[in-house]
């Protein structure tokens, strides 16, 4: 029961962080070390393109919505997690819930392993590997989850 309850919590805490650590880059804007990088960073916020039906939108704030729906997807998945863990579901409900999380978390690793950098990658694969784990160990547990209230 320990080692459900330890990945169960590993597995929110990484979400939550991983969140967290995106978010950072809201705060932190890039700075141009040289001037291609300049002229990229200001095509990115200046240069707005036509997406048809009136939207006309920089490629920075496609950039900025797609983070931020990142950071979202990371911070739900955590708070959800922990809230049927908290609230108490059954074995087979919870086993049911991490089998979509592990889809959903494994098709993100891999396109994040695809196409990202190191922060992104490792950050998700912790968060894979606690869900996993969160998974396997579920078979150790009784029939009815425990509250934690």
């Amino acid at each position: 029961m320990k080692s459900f309850r330890f990945s169960i919590y590993s597995s929110v805490f990484f979400l939550i962080l991983s969140a967290l650590l995106h978010s950072i880059s809201f705060i932190v804007k890039p700075e141009p070390a040289n001037d291609t990088e300049k002229q990229l960073l200001d095509l990115m916020n200046n240069y707005k393109m036509d997406m048809g039906a009136g939207f006309i939108r920089s490629f920075q704030q496609i950039f900025l919505s797609l983070s931020a729906c990142f950071t979202l997807v990371l911070l739900f998945g955590g708070v959800l997690l922990y809230y049927l863990y908290k609230w108490g579901i059954t074995k087979k409900q919870m086993t049911g819930v991490l089998n979509i999380y592990l889809l959903i978390y494994g098709i993100l690793l891999v396109i994040v392993w695809t196409l990202t950098f190191l922060p992104p990658i490792l950050c998700v694969t912790f968060v894979f590997i606690a869900l996993a784990a969160s998974r396997w160990t579920i078979h150790f547990e009784d029939e009815q989850l425990q509250s934690l209230h």
